[in-house]
């Protein structure tokens, strides 16, 4: 299906997709320009790593789109520095005239046990990940305000939301983005913009790195690969839509053929002490009372344990 010939869910709404050269990205962005959006495919061209630049995947996606009957535009300015990400939102407004939907998928790894983790690997990823986001939001905020319209989507992680080894940068940064998504939907919310997060469960270049030295690992690594980025791009698209103006302040996750709306921090049990708190009746009272609902130390295979449907 093409733009020409698609129902046009987000038909002339003009949608940038940072680190749209390949994978979730490049996927999502193919999606909104088959149903009808003009697309400003960003992606600098780096290694996963961030190391490195070059045109070429971004111009590629672009070709593709064109070569199928849509409209694109490439941009290779980096997410990770705010005048060069405005320059992202400049481009869409130069080649389209506006701006109707962010969408923050950009990502680099430097992954690394905590206590052997550098300064340079954490600002790096940190630096991608959560400035990155906050610089392009922030870069379009304004233009969404006047319009009283627009929709963010940002890409989050499993790695964040419940845990995951040798990815404290990746999985902070990644935590940060969903409460800079859920604080940009209260306060645009007045403007009718909205924003929400995607947790993607997919293989592309951003996991090819995991190890696969047991059987185990092995087996886990098969399932991943039967998730295509292309199984993420149906609800970015739908986010986007119209018709779902309703829908902001969430968490999704896509797994497959599996949608998830993920659970927010909320108040899970408590005690309660009329003369106040010692340590000592802390310790005593509140640790053992709280203990039967604490959270193990999980990490995301060990709540998605089940094969993907």
């Amino acid at each position: 299906m093409t733009s020409k010939t698609a129902s046009g869910m987000v038909r002339d709404q003009v949608v940038v997709v940072t680190g749209a050269g390949g994978g979730i990205g490049r996927d999502m962005a193919l999606a909104f320009a088959a149903q009808g959006a003009k697309v400003v495919v960003n992606d600098i061209g780096a290694s996963v790593a961030g190391e490195g630049n070059d045109a070429g995947p971004a111009q590629k996606v672009v070709a593709e789109i064109q070569a199928a009957g849509g409209t694109a535009v490439a941009n290779t300015d980096s997410v990770a520095d705010a005048s060069s990400a405005a320059r992202i939102i400049s481009t869409a407004l130069d080649a389209f005239g506006r701006i109707d939907c962010v969408v923050n998928n950009a990502g680099i790894l430097r992954d690394r046990f905590f206590h052997k983790m550098s300064v340079d690997e954490w600002d790096a990823v940190i630096k991608v990940h959560l400035y990155g986001a906050y610089y392009v939001s922030r870069a379009a905020a304004n233009h969404f305000k006047e319009q009283e319209s627009g929709c963010f989507v940002h890409m989050t992680s499993t790695s964040g939301l419940i845990g995951n080894l040798g990815q404290a940068n990746y999985s902070a940064a990644k935590l940060g983005i969903v409460a800079l998504s859920k604080s940009i939907a209260l306060d645009m919310q007045k403007f009718k913009v909205r924003s929400n997060c995607i947790s993607p469960f997919a293989w592309s270049r951003m996991i090819g790195s995991i190890p696969t030295e047991t059987d185990a690992e092995k087996a886990r690594v098969e399932r991943i690969k039967q998730m295509t980025p292309a199984k993420i791009a149906p609800l970015a698209v739908a986010l986007a839509s119209p018709a779902s103006s309703d829908v902001t302040g969430q968490i999704f996750a896509v797994r497959n053929n599996e949608i998830f709306l993920m659970s927010q921090p909320r108040p899970v049990r408590s005690v309660h002490r009329g003369e106040g708190w010692t340590p000592e009746s802390v310790l005593s009272h509140a640790l053992p009372a709280l203990k039967a609902s604490f959270y193990d130390l999980d990490r995301s295979g060990d709540v998605f344990t089940w094969d993907p449907i």
